[in-house]
């Protein structure tokens, strides 16, 4: 008997050593799982300009970064790469179509900000009727009318076994469509993302609603336990974001959080955490409070790198820093003071530099030197074929045909530089407000020249940025030659992806294309 106790008790042993080394294969298992697929976070801000923040990105400091307060950011900077001359569109929805199916906004023809399903939320500009661009958005079907049909870049993240969260705006699909809902775009979590691309108010205390009396298209869905409290929006998603990357790292799947903050979007509601520093330094009162809303989101940017250091898993993260488009200036406002892009030209809605160009950081541990920094172009299609990479997914196939190319390269610091690749914007729409570069426009960017063609007039603007960072001088007339080429290079792609150009109304004729023979004619001539 004594002999069979025995035998049991070193059954019971084996048994147990067993399965003690079947658990440590697992988690061995699903260690060298985690170390192959990295945890990816794309914090990506609203309407925020290049000047904007504390964090420099031109050759010198400016009074505007003395303005701000971004410590995370400067501390993401110090960690990571700082790209000077990444691009954007001028406005968000064709940005954020652009990311998640990697077009450039010509092909995927998203080319204005979307709403309501099939009505434009613009009027066209005067002396010109709008083509039927794609008002619907990005959709995981072919079936809506005016729209993209894409497979999207979370889907394709989801497919390969990461949890895909998004948190914020969305803003990819018009009401009532597929599109208008993340989870139909590939993402398995979808906190406060719709259709709408502002938030009826950041105040938890009006319920984040445009008014409390009554339901509007504005007002942010779900949130419902911060209705009523003292919180403002920038850190109920905050906190939600930390929650749902945290579920997803205890049940050890590897995330891509699409962290998109409503800020710092109007409606410009002083963060009360921070705005009453800003108004003691004398700031004018909706400066201020739009300080304080960079403030909010920097400090959401730190609460969120503070948990990746706390949880130990901050080295196997990235982190992309990213805006969807310039500042809303002062000039696209009509002169109220908001913010000003100095020393860029414009803002919002503008193919100048002010309009398009974005504070951009990449943090990539083990991979991108700390404190680092690129005069390398990117453009926001760029990011589709890079995640991808990052995330080690090569065998993808998608509906559409991508226009990004990967910035790994750039991040590996290999020594490539693709500075005379050619980026391209185009837009045959109407934004609305006035100002310098404001317009239906396509534009081209090729090495140290910039070529924009505006449609109501077949009018040029020709600048040499390196040289001319303002925009300030216009060389069309000087340059001819050089305005030449580039009308080439930008009429030849515009045809290429067989972009939609806007039709004269005075004579009912489709807008020629910028190297077209009586377009180049009228200029040197």
């Amino acid at each position: 008997m004594n002999d069979i106790f025995k035998a049991i008790g070193v059954l019971a042993i084996c048994l147990t050593v067993c399965s003690c080394k079947q658990k440590e294969a697992k988690e061995e298992q699903v260690r060298a799982v985690e170390s192959k697929q990295p945890n990816i976070i794309l914090f990506m801000v609203d309407d925020m300009g290049w000047q904007d923040t504390s964090v420099p990105f031109w050759t010198e400091k400016t009074p505007f970064n003395e303005r701000y307060t971004t410590p995370n950011m400067e501390r993401l900077a110090s960690e990571g790469m700082k790209f000077t001359q990444a691009y954007a569109t001028s406005v968000c929805s064709p940005t954020r179509v652009s990311l998640i199916s990697g077009m450039n906004a010509a092909r995927h023809r998203v080319t204005n900000w979307t709403l309501r399903r099939g009505v434009s939320a613009v009027r066209p500009p005067k002396g010109l009727e709008m083509p039927e661009w794609n008002l619907n958005g990005a959709q995981p079907t072919d079936s809506i009318e005016r729209s993209t049909h894409i497979t999207a870049l979370p889907q394709i993240l989801k497919d390969h076994g990461y949890e895909t969260i998004h948190v914020g705006k969305a803003h990819f699909g018009a009401l009532t469509t597929p599109g208008e809902n993340p989870k139909n775009l590939g993402f398995s979590i979808n906190i406060a993302g719709h259709a709408a691309g502002a938030p009826g108010s950041y105040y938890g205390r009006q319920n984040f609603k445009k008014s409390l009396d009554s339901d509007n298209i504005w007002d942010v869905p779900g949130l419902v336990k911060y209705h009523g409290k003292d919180v403002f929006l920038t850190e109920a998603l905050t906190q939600e974001a930390i929650g749902a990357i945290d579920s997803a790292h205890r049940a050890r799947k590897p995330f891509y959080l699409y962290m998109a903050h409503y800020a710092v979007h109007t409606p410009i509601q002083g963060d009360p955490r921070f705005e009453q520093k800003y108004l003691d330094k004398g700031l004018d009162p909706i400066e201020a409070k739009y300080a304080s809303m960079v403030e909010g989101m920097d400090k959401s940017l730190g609460d969120i790198m503070n948990y990746l250091d706390d949880s130990g898993i901050a080295d196997n993260t990235i982190i992309l820093f990213m805006s969807d488009n310039g500042g809303l200036s002062a000039v696209a406002r009509g002169g109220e003071p908001h913010t000003h892009n100095k020393p860029l030209s414009s803002g919002k809605g503008s193919a100048h530099e002010g309009g398009i160009r974005e504070p951009m950081i990449v943090k990539w541990p083990g991979v991108t030197k700390k404190n680092s920094s690129t005069d390398n172009y990117v453009i926001i299609e760029d990011f589709f074929p890079t995640v991808l990479e990052m995330a080690g997914i090569s065998d993808y196939k998608t509906v559409q045909t991508i226009d990004g190319q990967s910035f790994l390269p750039i991040l590996k610091s290999e020594g490539t530089s693709d500075n005379e690749r050619a980026l391209f914007w185009h837009y045959p729409n109407n934004w609305g407000p006035t100002g310098p570069g404001i317009g239906a426009s396509s534009t081209v960017r090729k090495g140290d020249w910039k070529l924009i063609y505006y449609h109501v007039d077949s009018r040029f603007e020709l600048f040499n940025i390196t040289n001319d960072i303002g925009e300030t001088t216009n060389l069309a007339i000087k340059e001819s030659e050089k305005l030449k080429q580039l009308a080439g290079v930008l009429g030849n792609y515009l045809r290429g992806v067989n972009a939609q150009m806007p039709t004269r109304t005075d004579t009912n004729q489709q807008v020629p294309w910028p190297d077209a023979e009586q377009v180049i004619n009228q200029i040197t001539n």
